[in-house]
């Protein structure tokens, strides 16, 4: 088994040549890829595929689970843009970000990172629940994301992308590969994006969305020998959000409130795989990975500086015994550097240092693909909190072609970068105040179970599962205690989450195909020694998504419908809001065109138009201790729409 990612090399259509004495003929046999697919291996989880990601805008990675039941996306605060996911209930802090198997976007990058993954780019996302493969380190605690690039092998040629929406956005996105010879293909990746608009639909003064102009740009290179394959490129992004008060908007303070974003962004990497037993699947590879990320932030008379270096390596042997047994075991080390200043009336300088080098042995069983057993176990020492243990099982029971189980349990840890990875929450007029903060340290236990039905000739895809996410040691986020400070503080107490999904999909005629998705989210946690609901976290959600495409593959059509749960605010303070937010529905919608060489379509996001009365606490008067972006629950935009173009250049 190689352990390099290949996949986003699919085909769309197979062509079959048939030859006869008397004529040559071609007959093509055209094949609608599966949007999103379930991942066959012992992990629970899906593949959203390139099909899947064109049923929508999808401009950056934060907005390619629309269409996703498990996956929430919604915006951090309504004064920088900052984005956040969720799994299984808990922010995307807790799911390991990977790119193609590597380890990115840490510390100082997560807050903005759904931002810096065109959509265009993409080949495919990997979405994994619970405990995952002890391979790709300790950090996993409700799953990884891991993203697929296009890849500089794949069929020779050039496309690009424009976009622009009512909101005064424009894209612009382009990729190109040349195959330099059999043995050696190159990749170029571009992006640049403009918000250029000044909306305030909601009228409190405030920019609805930051300015934001972003340049983003890969190199990618792709080499291989009968023996040897080599993964390896470098990319940068420039990008400066501007938002905050509109000056004819000033109501109490001639000194306007203004926010500003800075970040510049290099990061590199290189993958060498030997193989050694092609027959038994034997390689070793290694694997490195660096990124340099500078943010300079102000909001209002708060400045942040941060300079993040990191620095990751992994070695790996993988080989199967026999048919039923893999062995995987490696090394690795990561080090993470984060020099931070923050001034506000004073300065304060801070220097964050961690090398942890680890090691892990993971054991597969296979027993012709019935029974599917995969136990790992993997040690680490950090130099700041010493040596500590992380294990894993997975079982995947499959007693018949139309039912597949699934058992999870596993741990996870993680470090926390506490104001590198909130620092949008200095946006509050509220003090922000971080304790001295232990490795967070939680257990995950997962079951699933997928059904394939046939029905009425066709086959019904029903899934079930349930998590539980306890943690032993967190970082917890207090808006409750004290209504002039926002704490980060370690747990003192219980702090959990259940979730259960239930996501069936049909194909009701040929080209439509419906999928209908539920999950009911219970995530508590002690503040202030009170077990509460976790704030600005919805109870439940619900979906229904339909995509139709003709016969001929000339037209699509494609619609969502979410239904998103109310939840419980931080405790309010004089009135300002109200303890609970209400549950609310999204609509969105998209018709594709599809000619030889290229595709046009056009769409809509919240077409229902709902969106948070109330984005910014004490809009009036920002220089006050009420004054706060960062109760965000819902939309902050109402109806939106949007129009685009794709075009297949060809070979170059």
């Amino acid at each position: 088994m190689l352990y390099l990612p290949a996949c986003g090399q699919e085909k769309d259509t197979l062509q079959v040549d048939t030859m006869s004495e008397k004529d040559l003929s071609t007959v093509t046999i055209s094949v609608r890829k599966l949007g999103t697919r379930r991942m066959g291996g012992v992990e629970n989880g899906v593949i959203i595929g390139r099909e899947e990601l064109f049923k929508a805008a999808c401009c950056n990675l934060g907005e390619s689970f629309t269409t996703n039941p498990s996956v929430d996306m919604n915006y951090s605060d309504a004064a920088t843009g900052a984005k956040q996911i969720k799994l299984l209930g808990l922010s995307g802090t807790y799911v390991q970000m990977l790119t193609e198997n590597l380890p990115n976007f840490r510390g100082a990058a997560a807050p903005y990172a759904l931002d810096y993954v065109p959509g265009p780019w993409m080949s495919g996302i990997q979405v994994s629940k619970g405990a995952s493969s002890v391979k790709n380190g300790y950090e996993s605690i409700t799953g990884q994301i891991d993203v697929e690039y296009l890849k500089p092998d794949a069929v020779q040629g050039a496309t690009l992308n424009l976009y622009g929406n009512s909101k005064s956005k424009m894209e612009a996105n382009a990729d190109a590969n040349i195959h330099l010879s059999k043995k050696l293909s190159t990749e170029v990746l571009a992006h640049y994006q403009n918000d250029f608009g000044h909306h305030d639909s909601n009228d409190d003064g405030f920019l609805d969305q930051p300015k934001v102009r972003q340049w983003n740009l890969q190199n990618r290179w792709h080499g291989r020998t009968d023996r040897y394959i080599f993964h390896g490129g470098i990319g940068m992004i420039k990008e400066k959000r501007e938002g905050g008060q509109m000056s004819e908007e000033l109501r109490v303070k001639s000194e306007e409130y203004k926010i500003g974003l800075a970040t510049d962004r290099y990061e590199g990497y290189m993958k060498h795989a030997f193989i050694l037993d092609p027959e038994h699947g034997t390689n070793i590879a290694v694997m490195t990975a660096f990124s340099l990320h500078q943010l300079d932030a102000n909001y209002g008379n708060k400045h942040y500086d941060v300079n993040q270096k990191n620095a990751y390596a992994q070695l790996l042997f993988e080989t199967n015994f026999t048919e039923h047994h893999n062995l995987s075991a490696g090394l690795s080390l990561n080090h993470d550097y984060l020099n931070e200043e923050l001034r506000v009336k004073s300065e304060e300088l801070a220097t964050d240092k961690e090398t942890t080098p680890g090691a892990y042995a993971q054991y597969t069983y296979n027993l012709h693909n019935k029974v599917v057993a995969m136990a790992g176990m993997r040690v680490d020492h950090s130099s700041l909190y010493g040596t500590f243990l992380t294990p894993r099982f997975h079982l995947k029971f499959t007693p018949h072609e139309v039912v597949s189980l699934r058992l999870s349990a596993g741990k996870g840890y993680r470090t926390v970068h506490a104001l590198a990875e909130n620092n949008y929450l200095l946006a509050s007029g509220r003090n922000l105040v971080i304790d001295n903060l232990n490795q967070e340290e939680a257990w995950n236990y997962g079951i699933s179970s997928s059904f394939y039905i046939p029905l009425f000739g066709k086959t019904l895809k029903l899934n079930a599962e349930y998590y539980h996410t306890h943690f032993c040691q967190q970082a917890v986020i207090d808006y409750d205690n004290n209504p002039a400070e926002i704490r980060v503080t370690n747990l003192d107490g219980k702090s959990y989450s259940n979730t259960f999904q239930v996501d069936a999909s049909y194909p009701i005629v040929n080209g439509l195909e419906l999928t209908a998705a539920w999950r009911w989210n219970d995530v508590k946690c002690t503040y202030g020694g009170e077990l509460m609901e976790k704030p600005l976290t919805s109870r439940y959600k619900g979906l229904l998504t339909a995509s139709y495409k003709t016969p001929l593959g000339l037209w699509q059509f494609d619609a969502t419908l979410q239904l998103n749960g109310g939840g419980r605010m931080p405790k309010p303070v004089d009135g300002l809001w109200d303890e609970r937010f209400p549950a609310y529905e999204q609509l969105s919608a998209q018709i594709t065109r599809w000619f030889r060489h290229f595709s046009v379509y056009i769409g809509g996001e919240n077409l229902t138009n709902f969106r948070q009365k109330q984005t910014i606490i004490n809009a009036t008067d920002p220089w006050s201790s009420t004054f706060d972006p960062t109760m965000i629950w819902g939309p902050v935009h109402g109806a939106m729409f949007y129009a685009g173009i794709r075009v297949n250049i060809g070979r170059l």
